[in-house]
């Protein structure tokens, strides 16, 4: 979607009091939370989170994604024991 914005130019020193008609185009940006993904906050222990910088660097991939692919795993093998 994409939304015209009609808008006068002044064009500084040079065309002091004189104006140019023109138009910005923006773009509609998605409200947050509407990529199907929030922000969370964790605290984590400093063993934790070495281990976990750890295997970012040898699978070249970010805390963000390893912590997203481990616990997406995790909840399926997870057991509740009464």
């Amino acid at each position: 979607y994409t939304k015209t914005i009609p808008v006068k130019l002044n064009w500084g020193k040079k065309g002091r009091g004189e104006s140019m008609a023109g138009e910005i185009r923006i773009k509609k940006k998605q409200p947050r939370g509407d990529d199907g993904h929030k922000v969370v906050s964790v605290r984590m222990k400093d063993e934790t989170l070495e281990r976990l910088d750890g295997l970012a660097a040898r699978t070249n991939r970010s805390r963000n994604e390893l912590i997203n692919l481990l616990l997406e795993r995790a909840l399926d093998i997870v057991r509740i024991e009464d």
